[in-house]
């Protein structure tokens, strides 16, 4: 408190409450930030003090925000946003540095490193990306571990309150066989003989090889596929080359149906949304690095 009554609220133990906000732990927080955890815990009750409020229930060493923990870390995040702005604002793009985890579909790390890598590093060049290929479940493991910044899905549409959507669109999905293939001259092809053919697919599990799986086995259906492989690229020169057919996000597949080289099978009643989402959690402190990147992804992934 100042001379005229005044309270002055250190900076610093704010943005130490939103690292423990964040990972849900004093001593985790303390790793990060390099402080010993009763520094951190000096920190939180001293803030917790200087609100007048509780902050953070501690109950069997677990560390959950309480309401009002809430509402201060919203307004935390704003105070470190505007923090943000006024040191990036005497600073040019080129001076933003640092790490950015991002967790993602296996499809999207081809289409971001095998054609869009040049383009990050001309936008971001500051900037070190380090990618976790995952499925979906795995993905929000990490997210709400605080292990990844982001992650850039591709399943099923996903909407819940502790997560913030920086972007979003629906992505067409198809089954493709080399053009060459009896089944592409078809008008139609059931779902009983697709099932019958040699798959080539993305591992089981992930994001929209998991909706396909669960489709068929609504309809008492099975897949045993002939080789599962985490690149979708692959995939496609594989298929195109007659080794099978498969299942893929049209972003994969487009350039080589337009070139005649795969073609869409008609398979009718199998219907299957996908959507690309880039998420990350309502809790995180988006940085101008992380800013950075959300906002190249949402102009290179998404139209």
């Amino acid at each position: 408190m100042n001379a005229d009554g005044e309270k002055n609220m250190d900076l610093k133990n704010l943005m130490t409450f939103i690292h423990v906000a964040e990972l849900n732990s004093f001593t985790r927080a303390g790793q990060k930030l390099g402080f010993s955890q009763s520094t951190v815990s000096f920190q939180i009750r001293q803030l917790e003090k200087e609100l007048g409020t509780q902050l953070f229930e501690r109950i069997n060493h677990t560390v959950v925000l309480t309401e009002k923990g809430r509402e201060v870390l919203n307004y935390a995040h704003q105070v470190s946003r505007l923090t943000q702005e006024l040191d990036s604002s005497l600073k040019s793009q080129e001076g933003i540095s640092g790490t950015i985890r991002l967790a993602m579909a296996d499809s999207l790390c081809d289409s971001l490193l095998k054609e869009g890598f040049e383009e990050f590093r001309k936008n971001c060049p500051g900037i070190s990306l380090k990618i976790f290929a995952a499925g979906t479940e795995e993905m929000f493991r990490l997210l709400n571990q605080n292990e990844v910044d982001a992650v850039l899905t591709l399943d099923n549409h996903i909407f819940q309150a502790e997560y913030v959507i920086a972007r979003e669109e629906r992505t067409g999905v198809h089954f493709v066989a080399a053009s060459q293939n009896p089944l592409c001259g078809r008008e139609a092809v059931t779902v009983e003989e697709l099932a019958r053919q040699p798959f080539i697919l993305t591992e089981k599990g992930m994001s929209y090889r998991r909706l396909m799986d669960e489709k068929f086995a609504e309809l008492s259906l099975e897949i045993r596929p002939v080789l599962e492989i985490g690149s979708a690229g692959l995939i496609c020169s594989l298929v195109e080359q007659g080794a099978g057919v498969s299942f893929l996000p049209d972003y994969v597949t487009e350039e080589r149906v337009r070139n005649g080289r795969l073609s869409y099978l008609p398979v009718k009643n199998f219907q299957i949304e996908i959507w690309k989402q880039l998420l990350y959690h309502r809790d995180k402190w988006v940085t101008p690095q992380l800013d950075c990147v959300l906002s190249y992804l949402g102009r290179r992934e998404f139209r």
